[in-house]
């Protein structure tokens, strides 16, 4: 049996003799990454879900602009070109404007201003986005005629339902009102209020038509089997295209305002957590502190048999190894438990917007190695300590 061997198993025996305080260091650190464990799954779990509903409902994996003003190419080439390339779905142009509506109900006149509008291709739509997945009573739009409230829109126009007629008022290009009466054919309702339930949907060709835009797009919205490829499809594109006043966009650059803050509090949290696995280091020095004091007679025999201060320092180090080992494995364990149980019962925030949930295997080892290097680091001075202990002084408790 080699020194270090031996020196390890004596660290194993005088440990797991005192099996309360190392049950106790292991709970620190294990508490330390499940804390950061848990933070992850909600708050990074909410965040991929805002881009996740930001990119299936309003941007997709790339969005396509005019720097100026509205895109005056053909959007049926736009699309075709988009969906020459392996790695696009599909896309769809979409158009936005604001609107003024009102309907009677029960003979009262119901009025509601400052709508969003959206114009869309339901034929490409549906195939881009997932809007229409949010329609929960009647259709999506499918005529010209028909309007899809959301429901925070049909809720304040007095509780407008499907087959109900709304009158919609929008202001065109040269500044004239234009007015076109709709059938409600659908009710919006998100998971979480992401979708367009404070906005109302139209066919994009009566849109344009009510703004005197006949042939203009606001946006086209391109969706990826492999979102991985966004920047390869924008770059690609702006390359096409090198003389029109193109703006592409991915999905971080598209909904930067909306998520930067969100961004800042995820940062904020992740600090507090790894403040939480630094206060499970102080406790490890205090349990190993104890453990030199319980084990005063044990170093003092060690260092009058000849010992040296460096094996009392490895024997307590190796200590501290074994400490973090148990409890990195035990909290990644119960990590992965608290991940694989909100993965499975599609947990939810706030009992409405389902949380996109991850296994970061580069965020686990990291807080694995994290908490396993901090016990070791929480040892040292219980380690120096116990080599300071001079063998007279320790025998006198014999």
């Amino acid at each position: 049996m080699t020194l270090l061997d031996y020196r390890l198993r004596l660290a194993k025996r005088m440990l797991f003799n005192k099996r309360g305080s190392l049950i106790g260091a292991v709970l620190a650190v294990t508490i330390g990454i499940l804390v950061i464990h848990v933070n992850f799954v909600i708050f990074q779990g909410l965040f991929d879900a805002i881009v996740r509903d930001i990119s299936d409902y309003r941007n997709g994996d790339v969005l396509v602009t005019d720097e100026v003003d509205y895109i005056d190419k053909s959007d049926l080439s736009l699309v075709n070109w988009f969906e020459r390339i392996p790695y696009v779905e599909a896309a769809t142009p979409r158009l936005s404007s604001t609107a003024e509506m009102n309907m009677t109900k029960n003979g009262k006149r119901i009025e509601e201003t400052r709508v969003p509008l959206v114009g869309v291709d339901p034929f490409r739509d549906i195939r881009a986005s997932t809007v229409h997945e949010t329609v929960t009573e009647g259709s999506y739009v499918f005529s010209r005629n028909s309007i899809v409230l959301g429901a925070n829109v049909a809720r304040d126009l007095g509780g407008a339902q499907v087959g109900d007629s709304i009158k919609v008022l929008v202001v065109d290009r040269y500044g004239e009102d234009q007015i076109r009466r709709f059938t409600v054919s659908g009710i919006a309702n998100s998971p979480g209020g992401q979708g367009f339930d404070y906005t109302a949907v139209v066919h994009i060709d009566t849109l344009r038509d009510m703004m005197s835009r006949s042939d203009a797009t606001g946006s086209l919205m391109v969706k990826l089997n492999d979102p991985s490829k966004a920047l390869e499809v924008k770059e690609f594109f702006l390359r096409s295209f090198p003389n029109d006043d193109f703006l592409a966009e991915t999905i971080e650059e598209s909904a930067e305002q909306q998520l930067a803050g969100f961004r800042s509090g995820i940062a904020m949290i992740n600090i507090i957590g790894y403040f939480g696995m630094m206060s499970s280091a102080f406790a490890i020095v205090t349990i190993q502190m104890m453990l030199v004091n319980g084990k005063t007679r044990e170093i003092g025999v060690m260092r009058s048999i000849g010992a040296k201060r460096k094996d009392i320092l490895i024997i307590f180090i190796f200590q501290g190894m074994i400490i973090g080992a148990i409890g990195a494995g035990v909290g990644t364990a119960a990590g992965l438990g608290y991940t694989f149980y909100a993965k499975e019962s599609k947990m939810t925030f706030n009992n409405s917007l389902p949380l996109e949930v991850t296994y970061n295997w580069e965020k686990i080892i990291q807080t694995a190695l994290t908490s396993f290097a901090l016990a070791i680091i929480a040892s040292l001075y219980p380690s120096y300590r116990a080599t300071k202990l001079l063998p007279v002084e320790a025998m006198r408790t014999v």
